[in-house]
């Protein structure tokens, strides 16, 4: 069968022409990098100027509050880094069901900075942390919360508005993980004025490893000393005097070494497909609420918010315990249909190259295998 079915948007989102176009930015990477002149750092600056503009107009972040990252995990070690003193001696506060990444970063982080981590628990048979019980651990102790905006898990959404108005009660930093969400759930620092977000361009984006983003606000920036830093930290990455360092007056200060060009020039088509696009919601909610009609017919149990404006845009789906979890994701792979299972529950994330006879496929080989 030539027709791939595919539902992988958790982890890498794909848009029609996307290997084209990828190649196409890439080549032309490599035709200015491989110039013998002088003119790379300029033109190739300037492309990753591209990527962070085109983050900005996506989140409505002001100009200087963002910059790109390797990674998320990157992201959060410079932004811990840049306020370990706001930390030492109080507590930073984190659900169970946060990427796991980010936590191994600050279980590593805690005893050195000095801070106390405190982790939200899943209550028994849960599929995700209750905003209940993040308030109820969210004391004035604590300095920093982060927040997740669509868990990997369940593809739960918490009610931002609520936590962040606690936080501010608390007298907390509040940052947030886009990462899961961002690009099929709507989001903007200013209608959701967290202190600062950390994302990939990886997922519902479409865009290439590599290419992540810090996003803070400016007051902030201006309190933070990363330690993670470097030459491309300054205002003028190319002053070499060895005793006048001084950070860059905006979100520049996060950078360090040498910037992941590459991946944010690989990721600029990506972006800018998908800020022309309208309807990527509504294609998914379509298609996700025809998984959950089956899963309720077939008494299959959902791991996901039942409602909309709970869940982003995967449904997670719990398999029966007399189903082999990675041979359902065999089975699949099989008939052409991507997905897959972190232990007993199946992923499934519909995107733009996703059709309903995709979604009808997927049902009709569930049927057979659940």
């Amino acid at each position: 069968m030539s027709d791939p079915a595919y539902f992988l948007y958790h982890s890498i989102g794909l848009y029609p022409g996307k290997d084209r176009e990828m190649a196409r930015a890439l080549g032309d990477f490599a035709t200015v990098w491989g110039a013998c002149d002088d003119a790379q750092w300029p033109k190739m600056l300037g492309a990753r100027q591209t990527f962070i503009d085109l983050w900005c107009d996506l989140i409505d972040a002001p100009a200087g509050t963002l910059t790109s990252a390797d990674n998320v995990t990157a992201a959060l070690y410079s932004v811990i880094g840049g306020m370990a003193d706001r930390l030492s001696g109080r507590t930073v506060l984190i659900a169970a069901d946060c990427f796991p990444s980010l936590h191994f970063l600050l279980n590593g982080l805690a005893d050195r900075i000095g801070f106390t981590l405190r982790t939200v628990p899943l209550r028994e048979g849960g599929y995700w942390v209750e905003d209940d019980d993040m308030i109820a651990a969210w004391g004035p102790d604590v300095a920093l919360a982060i927040l997740t905006f669509v868990t990997s898990t369940a593809s739960h959404r918490p009610d931002l508005d609520r936590l962040l108005a606690h936080g501010r009660e608390m007298g907390s930093l509040v940052g947030i993980d886009l990462t899961q969400g961002i690009g099929i759930v709507p989001f903007s620092v200013v209608d959701t004025p967290v202190d600062f977000a950390i994302s990939t361009t990886l997922k519902w984006l479409c865009g290439t490893p590599g290419a992540g983003i810090i996003q803070m606000r400016p007051e902030l920036i201006a309190a933070s000393a990363p330690e993670l830093r470097g030459w491309f930290s300054q205002d003028n990455p190319f002053s070499w005097d060895l005793e006048a360092f001084d950070y860059a007056p905006d979100a520049r200060r996060f950078d360090h070494g040498t910037p992941s060009v590459m991946a944010c020039v690989g990721s600029v088509p990506a972006l800018r497909w998908h800020a022309a696009q309208s309807g990527l919601q509504a294609h998914n909610r379509a298609l996700t609420d025809t998984i959950i009609e089956w899963a309720n017919a077939r008494g299959v149990t959902l791991a996901s918010p039942a409602s909309r404006n709970r869940r982003g845009g995967s449904v997670m789906l719990h398999l029966p315990s007399s189903v082999d979890p990675a041979q359902v994701v065999d089975s699949l792979r099989d008939a052409n249909i991507f997905a897959d299972a972190r232990g007993p529950i199946l992923r499934l994330s519909p995107g733009a190259v996703t059709r309903m006879q995709h979604v009808t496929r997927l049902c009709d080989a569930l049927d057979t295998l659940v």
